[in-house]
């Protein structure tokens, strides 16, 4: 009680208030948490490699979401919001890899267990995770957007304003990693669930055509205004 009466003071007196930062770790939380591409991706990661090696994702997720986080604070939220050219660029690529990721989904090979075997230790890198997992994160500009809509509900200009933004960074990087780590967790769970080539092959189709979904979904996507 005590730690939070003097860390609730500190924060009134030069960043914001505690009960503002728990309604924006409340915000970051849900919209992390809720099933998008990333996270779908992550779950599959999860699967194919394993927990572990979900890690790679997470950390891809981390660095493509800070940087939309930082651009954001930089303006470029404003200037998506009035360029479409740039906004529809960004989107049709990230479109198109979300779409490229469900197809290769939806005709990958129904026997898990030697997919596990062979790739977990000879095919499947951290760095392949890593960028697929950041392609898909930066591939969505809304993300940007989002950032810019939600960042000015929680920074007091009358206050240390830089110090803010790094704090609220740092919320959004951990609840942003937990997230990518715990679907992660949930899809190597299903491990034992899925070693029927018949249930895999359901899975691999359902993460397909989500994926591909969501890349259509995000191609036909507009800039409210």
């Amino acid at each position: 009680m005590d730690v939070k009466v003097n860390l609730n003071i500190l924060l009134r007196d030069d960043v914001m208030s505690f009960e503002f930062l728990l309604i924006y770790s409340f915000t970051v939380l849900i919209a992390s948490i809720t099933p998008g591409p990333s996270m779908i991706l992550a779950l599959n990661h999860g699967l194919k490699y394993g927990a572990n090696r979900t890690i790679a994702s997470a950390f891809g997720n981390l660095t493509a979401t800070l940087i939309q986080a930082s651009l954001s604070i930089a303006g470029l939220g404003a200037i998506l919001m009035q360029s479409e050219t740039t906004f529809n660029i960004i989107k049709y690529l990230g479109a198109s890899y979300l779409i490229y990721l469900g197809i290769r989904s939806f005709l990958a090979s129904t026997d898990l267990t030697i997919k596990i075997n062979e790739e977990k230790h000879e095919k499947v890198t951290f760095k392949r995770l890593y960028w697929e997992a950041f392609l898909v994160t930066a591939g969505n500009p809304k993300a940007v957007i989002f950032f810019t809509a939600l960042f000015p509900q929680f920074i007091d200009t009358q206050k240390n304003t830089p110090f803010q933004f790094i704090i609220i960074l740092i919320i959004l990087a951990i609840i942003a990693f937990c997230c990518m780590m715990l679907y992660g967790y949930f899809g190597q769970s299903l491990l034992k669930i899925l070693q029927k080539a018949k249930v895999t092959k359901i899975f691999n189709r359902i993460v397909g055509t989500t994926l591909i979904g969501m890349g259509i979904g995000l191609a036909s996507g507009k800039i409210e205004k």
